[in-house]
């Protein structure tokens, strides 16, 4: 389960990292090509990038899709609770299941449909002729205008996002039936930095001394306070 978890991870940072870097890229071209300097305008020129938009496309949908599943994991997806919140602990819990179930079940079918779609989008044709077995009367399935691949890899997307996304909704439901709990996502958290904690009665702006407010975060490091009656040379403070 970790290594999926893993490979869902890397799979949106890479598609959001190349399209990103795909567009700058393009965007660089594009306004450098402007200029007429001898020599370096006619190598931009020569470049081709209209497939950059067309790329960056199809990575967004892969990137969305597998984001949505991604997002049911982490408890990052936006939902209404005001109601359910209010209801009693055992009708809450059948409502969440329920719900949960529900997502599972919508992606399924979705998942199923997309299948069926890509299958009779050109993937029959695709294996058919990588297996070596005859071609009767199946067609060959349409190219993007750009990049010109099959459109059956572009939407397969959508089998394979939805059927992660729901297996991801099964996944919640059992973690939920277990332990009572749902996967929760701090907003306000930003991975990668650490926060100081500091204790919830504590005041940064209480006025001990009357004079000076306290320095919670050096005071926690066991430095003097500041205005606390302690001076540079250890005295008090003379009147």
């Amino acid at each position: 389960m970790k290594l999926l978890d893993h490979l869902e991870e890397w799979l949106v940072t890479f598609l959001m990292g190349a399209a990103t870097l795909i567009i700058f890229l393009a965007v660089v071209h594009r306004y450098l090509a402007g200029f007429a300097i001898p020599g370096l305008q006619d190598w931009l020129l020569g470049l081709n990038f209209s497939w950059a938009q067309e790329l960056c496309i199809i990575m967004f949908v892969w990137m969305a899709k597998f984001g949505a599943a991604y997002g049911v994991r982490t408890g990052i997806h936006v939902g209404v609770d005001v109601l359910i919140n209010r209801l009693s602990e055992n009708t809450r819990f059948k409502f969440i299941v329920f719900g949960l179930l529900a997502g599972a079940t919508f992606t399924g079918i979705v998942a199923t449909l997309g299948a069926h779609f890509v299958w009779e989008n050109g993937a029959h044709y695709a294996f058919l002729k990588l297996a070596a077995m005859p071609l009767d009367g199946i067609p060959e399935g349409p190219t993007t205008p750009d990049l010109e691949w099959p459109t059956w890899m572009v939407y397969s997307a959508i089998p394979l996002g939805s059927s992660l996304m729901s297996f991801r909704f099964l996944q919640v439901t059992w973690g939920f039936i277990r332990t009572g709990e749902l996967p929760h996502h701090d907003h306000g958290h930003v991975d990668g930095i650490e926060e100081d904690a500091i204790p919830v009665d504590a005041n940064p702006y209480e006025m001990g001394d009357n004079l000076h407010p306290h320095d919670v975060k050096h005071e926690q490091m066991g430095e003097p306070k500041v205005g606390s009656g302690d001076t540079a040379n250890g005295e008090g403070d003379r009147k």
